[in-house]
């Protein structure tokens, strides 16, 4: 294989070029992004500079943190080509014109190494075409790598390589793309439109032209077309708002001009006058005026849809969902609901699956790349052809059968048999040769889901389970709504322990979901309150404490594997375990302050430890209780698992991962590089400043009151957590023990709790889930 991948090279600084280059940063690799030479001003490299700085403004983040934005070094094509020699990839992502790329490449040849990749980030542009005129060399290094908007944040890669592209400089981008980018790679066919955008494509204008040809409005399609399908509630008219309705023409000439001339897309791609005068007036979505939906400024920012018969826009009407099974996804009663319901339904959802049926093989080799492109690319819960298991393939064709439709060939060799299967313990596909072979996992990727198919938990209640994940490691799962903790979760913690220590190696807290916990289960805890049940609230409290604690003093090692959403009782957690293998989205931090509570379950203890011994932090008791108090009070959350570092949620030493499919695996390797040697922590003292500290700390509040930054309420819950952190009535010469810490911090979360005013906060995040600033 060639060389590993060292440096980078992007040129194209638009949204999707500089959205690249930060991802490339975002994991620990320098960049190079380059674009033109402006014709006014003289700073000639302003376009690819002025590309960086909006990203660190823009919101979602480009950047996992501000030390990646330093790692991009900015230039032009005119005076910077050159560098390209010292790069390893370059990435091409100008403007969506052959001959510009064409011309770009011939230059790009006559600087860059034998054996550096370059790829294009067309949607669009056949391979075959990009390559014209190039050498046979040129040709061996080049490849399409098609990334989604943002790329930080949409794992699909589609890969593209072509006749000549050598298999070790396509391994090479491809390891890269996956490890260190985070992407999911999926391969793809050199055809129009790829696999996703296509059947995507597909499915919109499909969408448009039921809503339109039925009648129904907006709201309606979207209600029907989004979370009863299983994707994104947004629907279809809320994604084109999203991507520009402006987009739309491009892809539809773009397609219809490089499809075969039989291609269904060909018979369903209509302009519809409506959007082509949406379009002139500047209503081009989000990004414009407004699109299918705006909000008027007008009036008070009334949210408002466009009538689709009448071209004007109103008040927007709450669409309800399908009622019964059709509205929680059975997908069989949502096609054959009657009228316009089941109408749009089969008319979305039945043309899409047998588009995206008919292109096995020629779009993607199996079902399995077309299922993971949708659901990556476009976040559907479910693929093509997982969604056409649901609804049985042999009713698909018979349906489609009974209309006159073709039936693609794969739904033929199908059956009555379903696209997807587990035989002894493994997920199958249905090939194109009718019989079903294993799915096969890259090297480094382990999934919870894949183990539970093949074994049995080794205790299990109804909120958290534990499994054997191999090499003498076990997972603790959570297993609750939104993996939300409560008593359960900590019986089961502390029965894992001497098992744990008397059978295996280490253990490893890790769950399958898109969020790790959002902490304490609220619902629960709001019932206890409303019964006044104070004692078993106070029973969860310590038994919470109880079990951490004996996690953080197991005889063994414990490793935190957190993805997406880890906040309160979630965060408390990882703070007591030996390490962190963090997927790179990690949102984490102590938010109870916004519910009127403070966290009680160790985690003002253990994040006062780590300031406290943080060599960047001045001397003395009140710089790291300021510092947590800042962080707690104001429920700081980190945006990244870099950030997270920078607040000490992760340790200097914590690892993380980029690729979501690998964080299991790496957690596994982490706990077992952990186990020669292993002695659990001493248990910290600390030395606090007790009531000084917590009138220092009752200033500083103030003046966010003052500037009504902070309510009356707000004020008190922070003085009960300034009190803990503190140390309540700690003197200086005498040091306060982990335990004396803990106790304070049960006591003060029992007052808060009885506080109707906390109350009153549980109560709203539970049904609105925003913080009430009461």
């Amino acid at each position: 294989m060639s060389q590993s991948i060292q440096k980078v090279c992007v040129i194209g600084a638009g949204t999707m070029g500089a959205g690249i280059a930060a991802q490339v940063a975002n994991a620990g690799v320098p960049v190079l992004l380059l674009d033109i030479v402006p014709k006014d001003g003289t700073n000639r490299n302003a376009v690819a500079e002025g590309a960086v700085a909006k990203m660190l403004k823009t919101e979602p983040a480009p950047f996992m943190s501000k030390a990646a934005a330093k790692l991009v070094e900015t230039g032009n094509i005119e005076d910077d080509l050159d560098k390209v020699a010292g790069c390893d990839w370059v990435i091409e992502a100008v403007i969506e014109r052959l001959d510009i790329k064409q011309s770009l490449y011939a230059r790009l040849e006559a600087v860059k190494r034998d054996g550096t990749a370059v790829s294009s980030n067309t949607s669009t542009i056949p391979l075959a075409q990009l390559v014209e005129g190039r050498s046979d060399a040129f040709k061996r290094d080049f490849l399409i790598t098609h990334f989604f908007n943002p790329p930080r944040y949409m794992r699909l890669l589609e890969i593209v390589t072509g006749p000549d592209t050598d298999v070790g400089v396509a391994a090479k981008v491809e390891q890269f793309a996956d490890v260190a980018m985070g992407k999911t790679v999926v391969h793809a066919s050199d055809t129009p439109g790829f696999i996703a955008n296509r059947i995507g494509t597909y499915w919109i204008q499909l969408g448009l032209n039921a809503a339109f040809d039925l009648g129904l409005t907006v709201e309606q399609a979207d209600a029907i077309a989004g979370k009863p399908m299983g994707v994104p509630k947004t629907g279809i008219f809320g994604l084109v708002d999203l991507v520009g309705i402006d987009l739309m023409p491009h892809l539809q000439a773009s397609l219809t001009s490089t499809l075969p001339k039989d291609d269904p897309y060909q018979a369903i791609a209509r302009t519809h006058p409506l959007i082509e005068k949406m379009i002139r007036d500047g209503y081009t979505g989000r990004k414009g005026k407004g699109g299918f939906y705006r909000l008027n400024k007008e009036q008070g920012r009334r949210k408002e849809t466009i009538d689709l018969a009448s071209g004007e826009y109103r008040e927007t009407i709450r669409a309800s969902a399908p009622s019964g099974p059709a509205g929680k996804g059975n997908l069989r009663a949502l096609v054959e609901a009657k009228g316009q319901t089941g109408a749009y339904a089969w008319a979305v959802l039945g043309g899409t699956l047998a588009y995206a049926a008919a292109l096995v093989p020629s779009a993607a080799a199996d079902v399995v790349a077309i299922d993971d492109a949708m659901k990556l690319g476009y976040n559907w819960k479910a693929g093509p052809f997982e969604m056409i298991d649901t609804l049985g393939a042999a009713w698909l064709a018979a349906r489609l059968e009974a209309e006159g439709q073709p039936v693609p060939e794969i739904l033929k060799i199908a059956g009555d048999r379903t696209f997807y299967r587990v035989e002894d313990g493994k997920r199958q596909f249905l090939g194109l040769d009718g019989e079903y072979h294993d799915i096969v996992r890259p090297h480094g990727v382990l999934r919870l889901a894949d183990i539970k198919l093949a074994s049995k938990p080794l205790l299990r209640n109804a909120s958290a389970a534990l499994w054997d994940i191999g090499e003498g490691v076990v997972a603790l799962e959570f297993t609750g709504k939104m993996n939300a903790l409560d008593g359960e979760v900590m019986k089961l913690i502390v029965e894992a322990i001497p098992l744990v220590a008397a059978k295996y190696k280490a253990l490893v807290v890790y769950n399958d979901a898109d969020n790790f916990s959002v902490g304490a289960n609220l619902g629960l805890a709001l019932f206890a309150l409303n019964i006044a049940a104070y004692s078993e609230i106070e029973k969860l409290v310590a038994g919470g404490q109880m079990a951490y604690k004996g996690l953080k003093y197991a005889p063994f090692p414990v490793v935190g594997a957190p993805a997406g959403m880890a906040v309160g009782g979630g965060c408390e957690i990882l703070l007591h375990c030996d390490a962190i293998q963090a997927h790179a989205e990690l949102y984490t931090g102590l938010v109870e302050c916004g519910v009127g509570l403070i966290p009680g379950w160790g985690g003002n203890g253990e994040l006062l430890d780590r300031w406290q011994k943080n060599k960047f932090l001045p001397k003395g008791p009140m710089p790291a209780v300021a510092k947590v108090f800042e962080t707690v009070s104001t429920a700081s959350v980190s945006r990244s698992a870099a950030q997270a570092k920078e607040m000490l949620f992760l340790r200097a030493d914590d690892a993380i991962t980029m690729n979501r499919d690998r964080l299991l695996y790496d957690a596994r390797e982490k706990a077992l590089a952990l186990v020669d040697g292993y002695t659990a922590p001493e248990p910290p003292t600390f030395r606090l400043p007790g009531e000084s500290g917590r009138v220092g700390l009752g200033m500083a509040a103030e003046g966010f009151h003052k500037q009504g930054k902070a309510t009356d309420y707000d004020m008190v819950v922070s003085d009960a957590l300034a009190n803990v952190l503190s140390g309540g009535e700690a003197d200086l010469v005498e040091t306060v023990s982990e335990q004396e810490l803990l106790k304070l911090e049960r006591e003060t979360f029992m007052r808060l709790v009885r506080e109707p005013r906390s109350i009153a906060r549980v109560e709203h995040m539970l049904e609105t889930g925003k913080p009430l600033r009461n």
